[in-house]
C-alpha cells in the first residue's frame, strides 16, 4: 500500500503561484495531480512517470510544472499565474501504470490517493 501526503496548498491571489508537494512512502513509476472544482467532477491536471515523461491538461499548459525528486518518491506542482477557476481540491495520486508490450507507461486511472489539499485563488 503506497502512503501519499500532500502540502502545500492554500489562499493566493489571481497572477500568483504556489507550489504543491506530494510525498509517496515508496518508489512507484506515476504519480499525478488530479482536481475537483467545486461542483465539478473531479479532473487530470497533470502526470508524470518517473522516466520523466509529462502530461498537462490543456488549462493549465504553460502555467502548471510537474515534476519528480528524491528517488521519485516526491512530486512538486507548481502552479503560476493562477486563475479564480484554478480554485479546487487538489489530490495527489500515484500507480504502478501498464505495461505495453515492452513500454512502461501511465494511464488515467490511479490506484492510490492522497487526502488533498484546497487551493483557493480570489480575484
Amino acid at each position: 500500500q503506497v502512503q501519499l501526503v500532500e502540502s502545500g496548498g492554500g489562499s493566493v491571489q489571481a497572477g500568483g503561484s504556489l507550489t504543491l508537494s506530494c510525498s509517496a512512502s515508496q518508489y512507484i513509476y506515476c504519480m499525478g495531480w488530479f482536481r475537483q472544482r467545486p461542483g465539478k467532477e473531479r479532473e487530470g491536471v497533470a502526470q508524470i512517470s518517473a522516466e520523466g515523461g509529462t502530461t498537462y491538461a490543456d488549462s493549465v499548459k504553460g502555467r502548471f510544472t510537474i515534476r519528480r525528486d528524491g528517488a521519485k518518491k516526491i512530486m512538486q506542482l507548481q502552479m503560476s499565474d493562477l486563475k479564480a477557476e484554478d480554485t479546487a481540491k487538489y489530490s495527489c495520486a500515484a500507480d504502478l501504470g501498464v505495461w505495453i508490450g515492452p513500454s512502461h507507461r501511465c494511464r488515467i486511472e490511479y490506484n492510490y490517493w492522497g487526502q488533498g489539499t484546497q487551493v483557493t485563488v480570489s480575484s
